[in-house]
C-alpha cells in the first residue's frame, strides 16, 4: 500500500526564549493560563496567575533557567528536541516530513501548523512527546492543534498518537540510559514523575476519586488513562528489565504547587532515605524525554543539595532520552504504526 504524504507533528512543552524575566515572565504567563494546567475557574484563574503566580514567580524562575541556558544552543528542552526531529527525519521514508512545535512558546503550534497547511498533507499524525498520559500536557497540546485545525477549510485525515508509557520501545530508550550506571553502586533508586493535583487524577474516573482505583498496583481498563497508573506501570517495567527489586525503588512525585498533590513528594522521599543512611541514589525521570529545568536543575542541583543537607553524598541523575538512538528508534516505530 503507497504511503500518504504524511506530515508529523511533534509537541513538546516548550521553554522561555530565553533566561529574561520579561521572557520566562510572557512563558508562565501563558503556560498557567491554560485552563488544563490550573483548572479552576476562568475568573479566579486569571486573579491567581496574572496578579500572584506569576508578578512573584518569574524572577526566581528566570534565576533557575539562567543555571541552565547555553549561551549557543539554549534551552536544553528546545535544543534536544530539535535535534531529535532533524534524526527522526532522516530515519523515516520520503514521504514522512517532520515538524516540531512547542505548545507554550516556540516554535508555536498556530504558526508550525499554519506551515504545514500550506503544504498539503494527506495525513498528519499528531504525537505528544508526553508518555504518560495527563490533560494538562497531552491533552492540552491535542486540544490546541484540534483548535488551529478546525479552522482550515480542507482538513486531512488527522491521527492523534496515545500514550506510550508501556511500549516496549519507550521502556528499551530509558533502560538504554539507565544501563550506563551499575544499579549495584547505589543503595536506593527513585523515579521521579512531575506531580499533578489530585483533582486532576481524580477527574480521569466517571465516579469515585483515583484513590480508589488501586493505581499503584496495574494497569486496568478503568485506569488506563490515569497519570498516577502509568506512571506506576512505566516504573514496573523499567524495574523489571533492569532486575531492580521492589524494595530498591520508590516512585515519586515532583515539582508540586501545594500539598494536595499526588504523593510521594520527591523531595520527602530524598530526605527520609538519607536520614534512613543511604547516601548515593540514582534517580530516574521518565515523564522529562528532553532534560530540562525540572532534570537539570530541580533534581541535579536542588535535590543533591537537599540530600547532602541531611546526611546523603550523591544523587546521580540518570540522562534524559534526548536525541538517543533508541528513542528515535522508538517515535519512528510509533509512527509507522499508522
Amino acid at each position: 500500500m503507497e504511503i500518504k504524504k504524511t506530515g508529523v507533528l511533534l509537541i513538546n512543552l516548550g521553554t522561555p526564549d530565553s533566561p529574561k524575566t520579561s521572557d520566562v515572565r510572557s512563558y508562565l504567563f501563558q503556560f498557567l493560563n491554560d485552563k488544563r494546567v490550573i483548572d479552576l475557574p476562568f475568573l479566579l484563574r486569571k486573579f491567581l496567575v496574572n496578579f500572584v503566580i506569576v508578578p512573584f514567580r518569574a524572577p526566581g524562575s528566570a534565576k533557575e533557567y539562567k543555571k541552565l541556558w547555553d549561551e549557543e544552543t539554549g534551552s536544553p528542552l528546545r535544543h534536544y528536541s530539535e535535534l531529535l526531529s532533524n534524526k527522526l527525519q532522516k530515519n523515516l521514508g520520503e514521504k514522512y516530513h517532520v515538524h516540531l512545535a512547542m505548545r507554550y512558546k516556540n516554535p508555536s503550534i498556530t504558526n508550525v501548523m499554519e506551515d504545514m497547511k500550506l503544504l498539503n498533507y494527506e495525513r498528519i499524525i499528531v504525537l505528544p512527546l508526553f508518555p504518560q498520559y495527563a490533560s494538562a500536557s497531552s491533552g492540552s497540546a491535542i486540544e490546541a492543534v484540534m483548535d488551529e485545525i478546525k479552522k482550515w477549510w480542507v482538513i486531512p485525515e488527522l491521527v492523534i498518537a496515545g500514550p506510550f508509557f508501556d511500549h516496549p520501545d519507550y521502556i528499551n530508550a530509558v533502560v538504554a540510559k539507565g544501563i550506563q550506571h551499575d544499579v549495584n553502586d547505589y543503595d536506593h533508586v527513585l523515579f521521579s514523575y512531575h506531580g499533578l493535583p489530585n483533582r486532576h487524577l481524580d477527574k480521569v474516573y466517571p465516579s469515585g476519586p483515583c484513590s480508589h482505583h488501586n493505581c499503584e498496583d496495574s494497569i486496568t481498563e478503568d485506569n488506563y488513562f490515569c497519570y498516577k497508573a502509568e506512571c506506576y506501570e512505566t516504573t514496573r517495567q523499567i524495574a523489571k528489565r533492569m532486575g531492580i527489586p521492589k524494595d530498591k525503588y520508590t516512585v515519586c512525585f515532583q515539582s508540586r504547587l501545594d500539598k494536595d498533590w499526588v504523593e510521594p513528594f520527591s523531595d520527602k522521599a530524598i530526605v527520609q532515605l538519607a536520614k534512613e543512611g543511604k547516601k548515593r541514589l540514582l534517580m530516574f525521570s521518565p515523564a522529562f524525554t528532553a532534560d530540562c529545568l525540572e532534570t537539570i536543575v530541580e533534581i541535579g542541583e536542588g535535590y543533591q543539595e537537599l540530600f547532602v543537607e541531611h546526611g546523603g553524598e550523591k544523587i546521580q541523575l540518570v540522562e534524559s532520552l534526548n536525541d538517543s538512538d533508541e528513542w528515535v528508534e522508538c517515535l519512528k516505530n510509533i509512527i509507522w504504526k499508522f
